[in-house]
């Protein structure tokens, strides 16, 4: 049975800025899509591709803190730097993902990276907040970094296009992401005029960006930069891009647990809130210039 769609939202009109370096729609839950909603993810950050120019300024986010969840950064278009409190850092090209779980708590940064910054060009992001169920709120923090040649990879049938797995299962190839509750992550980049099915779990909330291109989708057009929200009936998708397309395609089980949330912190209670901003400031998060 083909997966319901409860509603295909636009592009929201106008972008934020996040620091300087991120010019993103906020698609959740800035469509009105709530966390509870969406949830196990809770934010959805689209930078749209941009061209910063050259800069000898690197752009991007100074030092600030995380609790309680995971940030899920994967890049289509420049490169990302990251340093956190943990001692971990790298850079993301095109086509990789930094997967860090904030866990406990923790300090980081992301900026353009230094060449990337002096050539200027296209930039392209998506960054997801993925929650941490009660249990593992608690977890050290620590951090995956995921090349594009570590993705599973399937290829479609007929030169449709390609399937880079990130987290999960696509048909049978799983991705590399470990994550702490049942999710899938597909990057998918399919040729015009060609198509794909897969299935998604019912129970599953799930839904799908149009990064680039347009998409018929159980029936429905789909324009470049929408978001699609999935009902719970059905668990069969079928996509067929009308032009070249880039998609990504989320689905979580839920974690059917109170969120409090309060800017960079996500946990269960607003005591728990007042107790990640008391061990903030006593520095228990690190250091991290």
């Amino acid at each position: 049975m083909k997966k319901s769609i409860e509603k295909i939202f636009p592009r929201p009109a106008q972008p934020g800025m996040v620091g300087d370096g991120f010019r993103v729609y906020n698609m959740v839950p800035g469509s009105g899509i709530s966390k509870e909603r969406m949830s196990p993810f809770l934010l959805l950050d689209f930078n749209a591709e941009f061209d910063f120019g050259p800069s000898n300024h690197i752009r991007g986010v100074d030092v600030h803190p995380h609790k309680g969840f995971e940030t899920v950064t994967i890049a289509y278009k420049g490169s990302v730097a990251h340093h956190d409190s943990s001692g971990n850092s790298g850079v993301i090209n095109p086509g990789d993902v930094q997967w860090m779980t904030a866990g406990a708590g923790i300090l980081h940064k992301e900026y353009h990276e230094e060449n990337f910054s002096k050539s200027g060009g296209p930039f392209e992001m998506v960054q997801l907040w993925v929650n941490l169920p009660a249990k593992d709120k608690g977890t050290p923090a620590h951090y995956q970094g995921i090349t594009a040649d570590q993705m599973g990879k399937v290829t479609l049938p007929d030169q449709a296009g390609i399937v880079n797995v990130i987290a999960g299962t696509f048909h049978d190839t799983k991705g590399p992401a470990e994550t702490y509750t049942p999710v899938n992550v597909f990057d998918i980049k399919l040729e015009k005029d060609h198509r794909t099915e897969f299935s998604l779990p019912k129970e599953h909330n799930a839904a799908i960006l149009v990064v680039n291109g347009e998409i018929e989708i159980n029936g429905q057009v789909a324009k470049e930069h929408s978001f699609i929200l999935f009902g719970h009936e059905g668990d069969e998708v079928a996509i067929r891009a009308t032009e070249k397309a880039v998609l990504l395609v989320l689905s979580g089980e839920p974690i059917n647990e109170p969120i409090a949330s309060y800017g960079p912190f996500v946990m269960n209670t607003q005591e728990e809130i007042y107790q990640a901003f008391e061990d903030y400031q006593a520095g228990k998060f690190g250091t991290l210039e």
